[in-house]
């Protein structure tokens, strides 16, 4: 039996460390991001085919496209919240994953069927609103208006790739006031990407399951 292979951007803490147990827990060999691998204890504690590589979403990808070789998802999880200066967070939230995942592409390192999620968040819906979202949510709403121009060109290389809304969950970025657990973001996450037809393709989806409004 060939074991399935997934990459995980941004998968130190919170929703990422969630998915990264997840998939572990299913038998996936499981590649995983972290900008500091010295940080990195609680990935390292892990048991399992775990492989743990150092990865700033700003940096070249060609080096890890290395590491990891074929891949059946990638799951760009990376992102930055409040807080930070509005320059930094268009480039990682908006930017860095439309181009690490164009990256993965154009290397041919996914396999044909291979799903890719983006995480995005509800904060970035327009909703036919050209006023801004904030700083958070202006981020957010550029990444999904850049998916969708490129949508159509991504299921072309025989992959189906959607942007994901995680939920709002009990993480550092989420506060503990949030509803959601991270184990149950990510196995909703996990069950989603499990689904997914080339119907689904280009189109933006929460955790559980259900369509969202751009």
């Amino acid at each position: 039996m060939t074991t399935r292979s997934i990459l995980i951007i941004g998968g130190n803490r919170g929703i990422g460390i969630g998915l990264v147990r997840r998939y572990l827990a299913d038998g996936w060999t499981v590649h995983a991001t972290t900008r500091s691998p010295d940080a990195a204890e609680a990935l390292e504690a892990l048991d399992g085919p775990l492989l743990i590589h150092q990865f700033d979403v700003r940096d070249e990808t060609s080096d890890l496209i290395d590491a990891v070789g074929p891949l059946d998802v990638l799951i760009h999880n990376a992102g930055v919240g409040r807080g930070t200066p509005r320059d930094a967070m268009m480039a990682i939230n908006a930017e860095a994953p439309i181009r690490v995942v164009q990256s993965f592409l154009d290397a041919g390192a996914l396999n044909t069927g291979g799903k890719i999620a983006v995480m995005t968040s509800q904060l970035g819906a327009r909703r036919g609103s050209s006023e801004s979202l904030g700083d958070y949510g202006d981020s957010k709403a550029a990444l999904n208006d850049e998916f969708r121009n490129r949508s159509a060109e991504w299921a072309e290389r025989g992959v189906i790739a959607v942007v994901v809304h995680p939920g709002w969950v009990r993480t550092d970025m989420g506060g503990d006031s949030a509803p959601l657990s991270i184990e149950e973001s990510a196995d909703g996450i996990a069950r989603l990407m499990a689904g997914l037809t080339p119907e689904q393709h280009g189109r933006f989806w929460t955790w559980d399951g259900r369509e969202h409004d751009w």
